[in-house]
């Protein structure tokens, strides 16, 4: 094996949505190996499915072909190899739309896809199965449009022998895009669990793009170059450690803190990070600065996988209304209660009399209040809020109804309703996520290169079971006299994972975690976020980089699609959470920047 050798990979994409300038730029400027784009998020996987429906043309990510185009020549002199799960549920199309492309600049492209993740056919079989969902234990329902396994590296691995310009996958897991070409590229084994986790690792830091470069970065004030943001690039060794950085002469930051806040996000617990190819020991990891923009990755550890692949089914649950009413003058935040709760009865009336079932959820926010932070946080005196009623009913003529009733807000209630941002409401169906476990033996993985389809052996004997616990915790015993906010002495970032938020919290110096652990007990947690947390908390140690990653489950109102909130990711958790006071002592302010 060539110790020497090094393999660069960028990522161009974290979502379909993301910028369209960043696959030009690593392209140009990124000396490259392999180019990655992840495009695909649950509800990503409803609108290709609708799509779809629409016209059997689509159904795969559009942005992909647009962005690739333009870079084809320079790609194919390169020798750039492009991954990326962009076929969503139409790998063909996708597929054919890059030829069309590659034939207008004389390109021969050589395009491999790989099947296997789309299940939406064999829903009969799984329904009376009684498939449950692995967090509410609620059987698969009816009304499915798309349903999707998270595939592994393994069949990417299996493509690239083919030496293939371009791969396209429907679902993988998103750090199977990097893993799969560190496998072919270092012909690392299917039991190499820890060069597998390494290869994960690498593949998770880059693969939410410039959240690894300086977006979503606690110290945010430090960045400059926002509006051109460079996107990340891994360097990875034979042995699975890696450098992070970024393209010469672009915006953001990459350090211990960007990389660190990345490494935390949405993993869960660190010591059981569960992928379809290996389970990931992360609590070892050691982050470190060498340089300006450089950053130096190694010791993550790996375990044998589970026998099951994790399959999302995304449903219709009837229908969703946005309205947004923006509200000024004194009390303000008085009148956005009164009129808030003036349409939900009004409506609810003409329901009744109309037959119908009353509107059976909604959600009340009144923004410019800090509302995020619990009703004993708001700020009652804004003159100046946007009311923001959602509603979700079974039939679309009732959020219909609710749309026309927002109007008469303007001159039918209490005074200052200002604008309805974007106008009148639109209804819009509701979606929902189903997620479960089904064996891999369920399931047949094929490559198709050129018209010649063949099948991947994917090992079917994975032995790990997940136990839910925390670490256990070492809490010492500190002098205290004074107490600073959390920001002062630590990086966080947060996410879902579900319905769950995920809190990633890494103390800026060795020296302060102890006064960082002590401040961040099951407690203090609890009490902090009550106002939004409906199940149990965990707590696990991450001491390679003097951090810990806090769960708090059932705390989204049902998370991603399903919840009426306005985090209903958890983003801005963190945010909440770096204000928390810690005790601390003054000897350690003192070494505080």
């Amino acid at each position: 094996m060539d110790n020497d050798k090094k393999i660069r990979i960028g990522c161009a994409s974290a979502f379909w949505g993301d910028t369209s300038t960043a696959a030009e730029q690593l392209v140009h400027a990124g000396n490259l190996d392999y180019l990655v784009f992840d495009f695909l998020a649950e509800v990503t996987m409803s609108i290709l499915a609708g799509a779809k429906m629409k016209n059997d043309n689509l159904g795969y990510a559009t942005d992909f072909v647009n962005q690739l185009a333009p870079l084809l020549p320079e790609i194919k002199k390169k020798g750039i190899k492009v991954i990326s799960n962009a076929g969503g549920i139409n790998l063909e199309s996708c597929r054919d739309a890059l030829i069309k492309e590659a034939e207008k600049e004389n390109i021969n492209l050589n395009i491999a896809l790989i099947h296997g993740d789309n299940i939406i056919d064999r829903q009969d079989e799984f329904i009376k199965k009684e498939i449950l969902d692995f967090e509410t234990g609620s059987p698969l329902p009816k009304n499915i449009l798309s349903m999707n396994a998270y595939l592994g590296a393994i069949p990417i691995k299996e493509a690239l022998k083919e030496a293939p310009d371009i791969i396209i996958t429907g679902r993988c897991v998103d750090s199977a895009l990097v893993l799969g070409s560190l496998m072919y590229e270092y012909n690392w084994k299917k039991n190499d669990y820890d060069l597998l986790a390494s290869g994960s690792l690498a593949g998770h830091i880059i693969e939410c793009g410039a959240q690894c470069t300086g977006g979503n970065f606690t110290d945010w004030h430090l960045i400059d170059g926002f509006d051109n943001m460079g996107f990340p690039i891994v360097e990875v060794r034979s042995n699975g450690d890696f450098i992070v950085s970024k393209p010469k002469d672009t915006g953001g930051l990459v350090s211990f803190g960007t990389v660190a806040e990345q490494f935390l996000y949405e993993i869960g617990d660190p010591k059981s990070y569960i992928l379809p190819d290996v389970v990931c020991n992360f609590s070892d990891v050691k982050i470190k600065d060498i340089g300006k923009n450089k950053v130096f990755v190694s010791g993550a550890k790996g375990l044998p996988p589970t026998s099951t692949y994790k399959v999302s089914a995304t449903y219709m649950d009837g229908y969703s209304i946005v309205a947004t009413l923006v509200i000024g003058g004194k009390n303000a935040y008085k009148k956005s209660k009164i009129i808030s709760e003036a349409i939900i009865n009004k409506t609810n009336r003409i329901l009744f009399n109309k037959n119908f079932e009353k509107i059976r959820q909604h959600s009340l926010s009144t923004l410019g209040t800090d509302s995020i932070y619990g009703p004993d946080k708001y700020n009652k005196n804004s003159r100046e809020v946007v009311l923001r009623l959602m509603a979700r009913h079974e039939k679309k003529e009732a959020l219909v109804i609710l749309s026309k009733e927002v109007a008469q807000a303007a001159t039918g209630m209490a005074s200052g309703v200002m604008n309805y941002l974007g106008g009148r409401p639109s209804v819009s169906k509701s979606i929902r996520l189903h997620s479960y476990l089904i064996p891999k033996s369920n399931f047949s993985i094929e490559i198709d290169y050129h018209g010649k389809k063949y099948p991947v052996d994917i090992p079917l004997d994975g032995v790990f079971k997940y136990e839910e616990k925390d670490n256990k915790m070492i809490y010492e015993e500190l002098e205290t006299d004074t107490s600073v906010p959390l920001f002062k002495l630590a990086y966080a970032r947060s996410g879902d994972k579900g319905d769950h938020a995920n809190i990633g919290v890494i103390a800026r110096k060795a020296d302060y975690l102890p006064y960082v652990r002590n401040g961040l007990k099951l407690n203090i947690i609890n009490k902090y976020f009550s106002h939004l947390l409906k199940g149990e908390i965990y707590i696990w140690d991450v001491p390679g980089i003097y951090g810990l990653n806090i769960l708090l489950k059932r705390s989204l109102g049902g998370g991603g699609m399903s919840s009426l909130r306005i985090d209903p990711q958890g983003k801005a958790y963190a945010q909440q959470l770096l204000e928390i006071p810690i005790p601390v002592n003054k000897k350690l302010i003192d070494q505080l920047d």
